[in-house]
């Protein structure tokens, strides 16, 4: 109820301020203008104007042997001059597309031509014959093609990408599709085994990363497709630890030995999808030729061969005290 009587009272102001000897005046302002307005607008729409507009192309019935090496354009900007009312048509009306057939025009030696003449006078027909075309850009369509097949290359990723602090790159950086087809007019020189996208530099990743790169373009050379998608797997690493045990190496057959601890502590960070994996044997070694070399009564530990996939190893102790004992022969 509190917010009818608040949207009942602006409206009341407003009512109170049109009914008003100023607001009559205000009234009568705002009409005199928009009737200023609409006689402009006529008079506008009568004139000749000339405008930039875009005019969508499209190639049809093109055979599927037929491989278009040039880039087709897109749209054909064209100025042009009309009454006001025909362009305003054009405008509201919605922009049709200029269909080409491939069979009207002239085809020698692997090329597709519209003439200057063909252009302009299509341009003309679309617009209709009241209206004049100032320019045309591109002027003609010159266009390269084959119907040769194309030949299947591998893509290669060149990319530097770098994980935040805390976080690995786990796995292969794989694209969406492992080659592409090449076609040409010209033979392709049988070196040509492989293509490369464009550099790709990204830091500081904390997700799975997904990119569109472009392939490296070839001159005369069409690509299907010409752009891949890199998936670049991250994630982040945790904390693990597991204990070792220490093996003494190089220990004389009529010896022995007793480390303090039997034991290590070791420590790592492991990637979060392999946290709860089965743990990986670790263990330590202490070298029994480093007796003679020890001033503390302590042997350094060293770890036997890790997975790649253990980062950040630490151990601890990093050494190790003993006591050596003479065995007895029987």
């Amino acid at each position: 109820m509190g917010l009818i009587r608040q949207v009942s009272g602006i409206f009341r102001r407003i009512y109170d301020a049109l009914s008003s000897a100023r607001g009559k005046e205000v009234l009568l302002f705002m009409l005199f203008l928009l009737i200023s307005y609409v006689f402009w607008l006529l008079l506008t729409l009568n004139n000749e104007v000339q405008e930039d507009m875009d005019v969508p192309v499209e190639l049809v019935d093109v055979p599927d042997s037929v491989t278009i090496i040039t880039d087709v354009p897109q749209v054909i900007k064209v100025s042009v001059r009309d009454k006001g009312s025909s362009l305003m048509k054009y405008r509201m009306g919605g922009t049709k597309v200029m269909k080409i057939n491939w069979g009207d025009y002239i085809l020698t030696d692997n090329k597709f031509l519209v003439s200057r003449a063909d252009l302009s006078s299509r341009v003309r027909d679309y617009f209709g014959t009241g209206s004049q075309v100032v320019t045309v850009s591109p002027d003609s369509l010159r266009l390269n093609y084959t119907t040769s097949p194309g030949r299947r290359v591998v893509v290669k990723v060149v990319a530097d990408f770098q994980p935040s602090f805390g976080n690995i790159i786990s796995g292969p950086i794989c694209t969406n599709v492992d080659s592409v087809l090449l076609y040409s007019v010209k033979d392709l020189p049988h070196s040509l085994v492989s293509v490369e996208t464009v550099p790709i530099v990204r830091g500081g990743l904390t997700d799975t990363t997904v990119i569109t790169a472009r392939i490296e373009p070839i001159a005369g050379v069409k690509m299907v497709p010409d752009q891949v998608t890199v998936t670049v797997p991250v994630e982040p690493l945790i904390a693990r630890k597991q204990y070792a045990p220490v093996i003494v190496k190089n220990m004389p057959s009529d010896m022995g030995m007793i480390t303090f601890p039997s034991r290590i502590e070791v420590s790592y960070l492991v990637p979060m999808s392999m946290y709860n994996d089965e743990l990986y044997d670790v263990n330590a070694y202490v070298d029994y030729n480093d007796v003679r070399r020890s001033v503390n009564g302590k042997l350094p530990v060293t770890l036997s061969l890790l997975p790649e996939f253990y980062h950040n190893t630490e151990m601890s102790p990093d050494s190790v005290e003993y006591i050596i004992e003479q065995r007895h022969q029987p």
